[in-house]
């Protein structure tokens, strides 16, 4: 594959996606699932995930050529959400993974000393500028939780490592540790908690990088918000300025987690991520990458096609063929007897999924959703777009 052509799949995820993308605008747009893949491919009981007791949360999927490349938290032991590795799985058909390797391990350290005590959300974002991938990933401390904190990830900070070898094939790595590139300090929001930095996306708009990072305000419970804001750098490397005037982003009123971002050939940008709602998640559209409206919900799992307690993490678009999209995601598995903890999350085994989805206007959508409507939303379908039927294998 040539350089050029590499380029419009990989480095920022060019989709060709709209029939007459001159005739759109934000409010136009939308995703519908057309297939719904019916069940996980990717779970503790895979080859390869030998060690991997709570299973798989986060990340990206990104399409090399013929080849995905999934990078991804391994939830591996205890403390929960704290010993993990960050991993690279590959597939070339999207439901067999070998697992390639890992990449970091945290420490498992619950005293709340150590600054990379648990590893999550690793990034791999393509620097065409100096021909390297580049591998973003959040470090937490962790202890105990109190009456008051949610401490289990604390102080988030964001790491940049850049792989050895330059070029598209680098994206095996290995890959080196060049420093934090955002943490919580004088310069933060005041949106921005005790959480630190949780999520960090960059990508290309306006000539510049900008990025999407979050935070909560861990240190009072019950946590009220989780929200995201906006970052920009001249280069990757940095250095990355809080764009405060326009922050917190305003996505979603309650809940925003791990928003990744892709461009389409109209020059829009699409961000899906975790809203934190049965069976779905959540997008938003922006027609320059900076100013962003308000999310819109996709539910990715109906009918006899769930086989999720709970829907998590999206882990963006990967281009296909014929307008069709890839949507990978994390979902913890359905397992009997399991309740909700205090949080809302059922602590069952995290497992990856996908669908396929268009990119659509919003007449399109209505039309879909007067003649295919969800026998699983009926008349109380939640959103736009949300009643259209999804196909399962």
């Amino acid at each position: 594959m040539s350089a050029i052509s590499k380029l419009s799949v990989c480095s920022f995820l060019i989709l060709f996606l709209l029939p007459h993308p001159s005739a759109a605008n934000a409010e136009d747009v939308r995703l519908i699932v057309v297939k719904q893949h019916s069940g996980p491919v990717l779970t503790i009981r895979n080859d390869g995930a030998a060690g991997n007791k709570y299973g798989f949360e986060g990340g990206r999927v990104v399409k090399v050529g013929k080849t995905y490349h999934l990078f991804t938290s391994e939830m591996t032991g205890d403390p929960h959400w704290v010993k993990m590795r960050l991993a690279h799985w590959t597939s070339t058909d999207r439901a067999h993974w070998k697992r390639l390797a890992t990449l970091y391990e945290s420490s498992g350290d619950f005293t709340g000393k150590d600054q990379r005590a648990a590893l999550w959300s690793p990034m791999p974002v393509f620097d065409p500028t100096n021909d390297r991938w580049n591998l973003f990933y959040v470090a937490y401390q962790a202890a105990p939780d109190t009456m008051q904190r949610w401490l289990t990830n604390h102080e988030g900070r964001i790491w940049r490592a850049v792989s050895d070898t330059p070029g598209w094939d680098g994206i095996d790595g290995p890959y080196r540790d060049t420093g934090i590139i955002l943490q919580r300090g004088k310069d933060s929001d005041p949106w921005e908690g005790l959480q630190g930095t949780d999520s960090f996306f960059p990508y290309r708009a306006g000539g510049k990088w900008y990025a999407l990072y979050g935070s909560a305000h861990t240190e009072s419970l019950p946590i009220s918000l989780w929200q995201v804001g906006l970052a920009s750098a001249p280069s990757l490397d940095g250095p990355w300025s809080r764009c405060t005037g326009l922050n917190p982003v305003p996505m979603e009123p309650r809940f925003i987690e791990n928003p990744i971002v892709a461009q389409l050939t109209n020059g829009m940008y699409v961000a899906v991520y975790d809203n934190h709602q049965p069976n779905e998640v959540g997008y938003s559209i922006s027609e320059d990458g900076i100013h962003w409206s308000a999310g819109q919900h996709l539910v990715v799992q109906t009918g006899t096609g769930i086989w999720a307690s709970e829907v998590r993490t999206p882990l963006g678009l990967v281009e296909e063929s014929d307008g069709v999209f890839t949507l990978f995601y994390t979902a913890n598995e359905m397992a009997a007897g399991k309740q909700p903890d205090a949080y809302g999350v059922t602590l069952t085994p995290g497992a990856v999924g996908f669908v396929e989805l268009r990119v659509i206007t919003a007449g399109e959508a209505s039309a879909a959703k007067d003649i295919h409507r969800s026998p699983a939303h009926g008349s109380d379908a939640k959103s736009p777009g949300a009643g259209t039927t999804a196909n399962t294998d």
